[in-house]
């Protein structure tokens, strides 16, 4: 067998160990499952009446809640890097000559998959409660496409965080950053009603460019140049968190 079809044989292993993982931790999988879904229905009927964003608020702060999403498994996947680290699995893995692109690879696509699904159930929702997208399917496939992307970067830069902390505790604070990112943002209101200096830091930090985007491919309405700078801001994010990774993952393992 060639050494790339060994690397890759190894990736789909570790893949499926961490899929797996995910499905028995029950308490993180309706975590991150779950936890969008209420706090979509919170802002949708608790705040949103007193949200003027010019359309149904719904319609308004599901892209939002979509990147929420990711956060939450972000969460779940620099703890779980961490886990195996300080519970000695990766020492094993690497006794056993399994690459340390397949062992992170792992994590992350197990992320993105968990990533996915709450994307479905929180899409689900909100169209049962008056989420009402209709745009040709050439527009779902890029705000898709872009959400993928966006979803990876987060999840490498998660598993960078995974590798840097010293316990899953402090794996699960390094993830805030990720997990706070979309309130001051587009997300939930406009940035045209914030202060000044705030507005400033909303406009110009990576999540408000892809919540627009996702916002304008799902409605049919005019993204500008939001994609260009979505895509940008996560290629960078997915670069620094692969670069990342492998530095730390040599340091912490060799």
């Amino acid at each position: 067998m060639s050494e790339l079809a060994l690397r890759g044989a190894q990736t789909g292993v570790m893949i499926g160990r961490c899929v797996r993982l995910s499905r028995r931790n029950i308490d993180a999988l309706l975590t991150s499952l779950v936890l969008p879904v209420l706090l979509m229905l919170l802002f949708v009927y608790l705040f949103g009446g007193a949200i003027d964003t010019g359309s149904a608020y719904v319609t308004y702060v599901v892209p939002g809640v979509l990147l929420l999403c990711a956060g939450f498994g972000a969460a779940g996947t620099a703890v779980s890097v961490t886990t195996d680290l300080t519970e000695g699995m990766i020492e094993r893995l690497r006794t056993m000559d399994v690459g340390a692109t397949s062992i992170l690879a792992g994590h992350v696509v197990a992320s993105v998959a968990r990533n996915l699904v709450a994307t479905t159930l929180v899409l689900t929702v909100a169209v049962a409660i008056g989420f009402r997208p209709a745009v040709a399917p050439s527009r779902w496939l890029a705000a898709a496409g872009l959400l993928v992307l966006f979803l990876l970067a987060v999840s490498w830069v998660s598993a960078a965080f995974g590798l840097l902390a010293r316990t899953p505790e402090a794996a699960n604070g390094y993830t805030f950053l990720v997990m706070f990112l979309p309130y001051p943002s587009s997300a939930f209101v406009p940035v045209e009603t914030m202060p000044g200096w705030l507005r400033g830091f909303a406009e110009h930090q990576p999540i408000t460019p892809v919540i627009e985007s996702l916002r304008g491919l799902l409605l049919g309405t005019p993204v500008g140049s939001a994609p260009a700078q979505a895509v940008a801001w996560s290629l960078g994010i997915l670069t620094l968190g692969v670069v990342l990774s492998a530095v730390l993952f040599r340091r912490r393992v060799g």
